[in-house]
């Protein structure tokens, strides 16, 4: 099992996650990080970009949309923290459901954990 930390942050339990555990590639991995989650009563889950399968950011192949709809059924929050810009430069249609994601407060795709912090702030 990989490193993991529980903070709390502006009243938000959050569980940051290491960058070196298993990739988050669909249904069964959501389940288990969500699982995670629960384990330590927390509402939010921070991924490093790092655990993110590259399917995730091509939204053809349904991988985003299946580990989201696990995380809202779950009433979990996702933040994905690193730099995704590869990925959003190659497809409208990602930079697109990155910036919707971004006005709500179930998904995000922030820069890093001070944005994070800040996000949680405000």
């Amino acid at each position: 099992m990989t490193a993991q930390t529980i903070d709390t942050l502006h009243g938000v339990r959050v569980l940051r996650c290491a960058p070196d555990g298993p990739l988050l590639d669909g249904e069964s991995a959501a389940l288990d990080l969500i699982g995670d989650a629960y384990g330590h009563d927390v509402q939010l889950v921070a991924l490093p970009v790092e655990r993110i399968a590259d399917d995730f950011f091509r939204l053809r192949s349904g991988v985003a949309g299946a580990v989201v709809q696990k995380f809202v059924s779950y009433r979990l929050r996702l933040a994905v923290l690193g730099d995704i810009s590869g990925h959003v430069a190659t497809s409208t249609a990602l930079r697109d459901f990155v910036y919707e994601c971004n006005q709500g407060r179930q998904l995000w795709f922030l820069a890093d954990a001070a944005e994070l912090d800040t996000r949680l702030r405000g």
